[in-house]
């Protein structure tokens, strides 16, 4: 009887102690896992009010038709207690350009940043639509832009004098009229315009003037038939033996290729053949 007790004792600390044990090493072997920061982003949301405050969302420009580039500044305040970074900056297209610190860009609370915009005009008429996507940690939000090509300004009126001048200038060297004070009429900033922005640049002031001289033809009732490589041809090599010049480079003009292409284009858009061609043989 006092063996069976002296064993009861012995299990039930053997017991104790293991249980002691297996709670010691589950504990070594535990780790502890350190808090994940809060690394939420709200990047592809509409941006709140109540963020940043723009002295304005949409800007307006109107710019000559000699103009190279149109320019536009926002400005901008943080208006919350804590930083704001900017992620990014996405013009809607090639031709718009934003200038701003490198991003990510933190705006501390209270601090006030500018987005400086360029737009590039070359080749463009009438009114443009442009905007620019501002991505911050806290939503996205677009400036939008509008810029006014004015036409350009009428060209003043030859007198008479000046008229019989040029055309006689004209009779001894056809190609005088991109030649000294001729070339300011006749060369008004070719480069970078095409169609009808290059047509009423180099060819308005004679073929579209008020008072058109009765030896340039009246280009919507030319008595020929007509097509694109007609007006093409015309347009690069000009007419020997009349006041018409060569506008091509190669020829001693201002125009390139492409420009001469596309003034063809046109030519034939607005002053389809009067004239069928002639029936083959």
């Amino acid at each position: 009887m006092k063996l069976r007790r002296i064993r009861i004792v012995v299990a039930t600390i053997l017991s104790f102690a293991a249980g002691i044990l297996l709670a010691t090493a589950q504990s070594a072997n535990t780790v502890t896992t350190a808090p994940t920061p809060d690394t939420t982003t709200h990047a592809s949301e509409p941006l709140p009010g109540g963020i940043l405050a723009w002295d304005a969302l949409t800007k307006s420009v109107e710019a000559t038709n000699e103009q190279e580039f149109a320019r536009f500044t926002f400005s901008f305040t943080n208006i919350t207690g804590s930083n704001i970074t900017v992620l990014t900056v996405h013009p809607s297209c090639g031709c718009t350009t934003a200038e701003l610190p490198p991003v990510p860009w933190l705006i501390s609370a209270g601090a006030i940043g500018e987005i400086k915009i360029s737009v590039n005009l070359q080749g463009k008429i009438g009114t443009l639509f442009k905007s620019v996507n501002v991505t911050t940690d806290r939503g996205n939000m677009n400036l939008m832009l509008r810029i006014n090509i004015l036409p350009p300004p009428p060209l003043p009126e030859m007198t008479e004098a000046q008229r019989a001048a040029g055309v006689a200038a004209s009779k001894l060297d056809r190609q005088v009229v991109f030649k000294g004070d001729c070339a300011h009429c006749h060369l008004r900033k070719t480069e970078g315009k095409y169609g009808q922005q290059l047509f009423d640049a180099i060819c308005a002031v004679c073929h579209a003037a008020k008072n058109r001289a009765t030896m340039v033809p009246d280009l919507a009732s030319l008595q020929v038939p007509t097509s694109e490589e007609f007006w093409r041809a015309w347009i690069t090599a000009g007419k020997a033996g009349s006041l018409m010049p060569a506008f091509a480079i190669s020829q001693g003009g201002p125009l390139n290729d492409l420009q001469i292409a596309s003034l063809a284009a046109y030519l034939n858009a607005i002053h389809p053949s009067k004239v069928p061609p002639p029936t083959a043989k």
